[in-house]
């Protein structure tokens, strides 16, 4: 709760330093409008790679696996337009970070880098426990009444 807090605290803090910073160097009419069209990119971009995204989904789902990795992209997609709508240039950074495939997939693979994703076979050696076997627990259950 606390880390939640610091971050709606530092974010603005940290995007009113840079935009009066780089208002400072290129003047605020300037500044407004590449804040603008940042966002505008950002939002087209986020449309069309959202698009191939829910394709590979389907087609995930056509052949019967789990789209995992995609979902997570899905995610990260939907957190990019979030950070590309609010206005500021770090805020933007972070949001075309989460636009790039390489970089994405690499983020959520750190994030999630014990987690086997079912269906995933191009990355299993990447969720692979340090002993070569995956980490799935297996077990049952019965309920009692």
């Amino acid at each position: 709760m606390k880390i939640l807090f610091l971050l709606f605290l530092l974010i603005p803090l940290v995007e009113i330093y840079f935009l009066i910073q780089i208002g400072s160097l290129i003047g605020s009419p300037l500044t407004i409008i590449l804040v603008v069209l940042t966002a505008l990119i950002g939002i087209m971009l986020v449309k069309a790679q959202g698009i191939i995204t829910l394709n590979r989904i389907q087609e995930r789902l056509d052949s019967r696996t789990v789209p995992g990795l995609e979902i997570m992209e899905g995610f990260a997609l939907f957190l990019a337009g979030a950070l590309l709508l609010t206005p500021g240039f770090v805020t933007d950074a972070v949001g075309f970070i989460c636009l790039t495939p390489a970089l994405r997939r690499w983020i959520i693979f750190r994030l999630f880098r014990g987690i086997s994703v079912s269906g995933n076979e191009d990355h299993q050696k990447q969720t692979r426990h340090p002993n070569g076997h995956s980490r799935v627990i297996d077990g049952e259950y019965r309920e009692i009444d």
